[in-house]
């Protein structure tokens, strides 16, 4: 019988980091950042970050298009119309059960909306959380200092 061991064999590049205790440069450079299009798992991807459109989605957009959109208006205006269709629903349910599907359908386009415009802002929002890290890194290390000094 074969014996098999617990883990497969390293790759053939760990040669290259033989004398890497004596002479920490003799490693080789990292590869560069991928930049543009690459293949994974026989799918194309990007590296360019963008949200698709609602209508490359085909979905009807609510909120007007362009670069200076008020987020916050929107969301507002969003969220108003939800809820009247909410309570629209619940009036035809009761009355004309029937009938439904129109307004659930109505619903479901809000929700999207409203999904495409929170992901909108995921860029600004870890723009933000990015700045109150180090922000809040350097305020640690000047107490640190300021800790030492003392």
């Amino acid at each position: 019988m074969a014996t098999s061991s617990a883990y497969p064999p390293p790759p053939p590049f760990y040669r290259l980091y033989k004398d890497y205790e004596q002479d920490p440069s003799s490693a080789p450079e990292p590869p560069p950042p991928i930049d543009g299009e690459y293949m994974i798992y026989g799918l194309q991807h990007t590296t360019d970050e963008v949200l698709p459109s609602l209508e490359k989605g085909g979905i009807r957009q609510l909120y007007p298009e362009g670069p200076n959109i008020d987020f916050k208006k929107e969301l507002r205006t969003l969220n108003r119309e939800l809820q009247l269709h909410i309570l629209e629903l619940a009036d035809i349910l009761v009355e004309r059960p029937s009938q439904y599907a129109h307004r659930v359908e109505d619903i479901r386009i809000i929700f999207k909306n409203l999904h495409h415009l929170l992901n909108s802002l995921r860029p600004h929002q870890a723009r933000a959380t990015l700045i109150h890290m180090l922000e809040s890194q350097i305020q640690r290390r000047k107490q640190a200092i300021e800790d030492i000094k003392q």
